[in-house]
């Protein structure tokens, strides 16, 4: 008779580290989009464009906040995040998606 024998711990091989890169991409794809919406408020005059880059900024700096904690997380062995952690996330990416189109919007004559 053969013991019940546990599952093999998971090897993650790199996903923990790809995952963790992507958390800081996304947190510098937010912050470019808060430049180019500062920017071009600042420029073409648009004060409701320079308070959507503001926002822009803190909203990168919170998204880069929350992938360091992620980063902990993965390193810890804890693979599954929190559900609200990636709405939160994936509203920040569309709102800076949309930054970015209301810059072209408002520069294009």
């Amino acid at each position: 008779m053969t013991d019940a024998a546990a599952p093999p711990p998971r090897d993650p091989g790199l996903q923990p580290e790809r995952t963790a890169l992507s958390w800081t991409r996304t947190a510098l794809v937010v912050a470019v989009n808060a430049l180019l919406a500062l920017r071009t408020g600042l420029v073409q005059g648009e004060p409701w464009l320079v308070v959507v880059g503001a926002v822009l900024f803190a909203t990168a700096g919170a998204v880069g906040a929350a992938g360091s904690v992620r980063r902990r997380e993965l390193d810890a062995g804890s693979f599954a995040p929190a559900p609200w952690l990636m709405a939160a996330v994936a509203v920040a990416t569309v709102a800076s998606a949309a930054a970015g189109v209301a810059t072209i919007a408002v520069g294009a004559p």
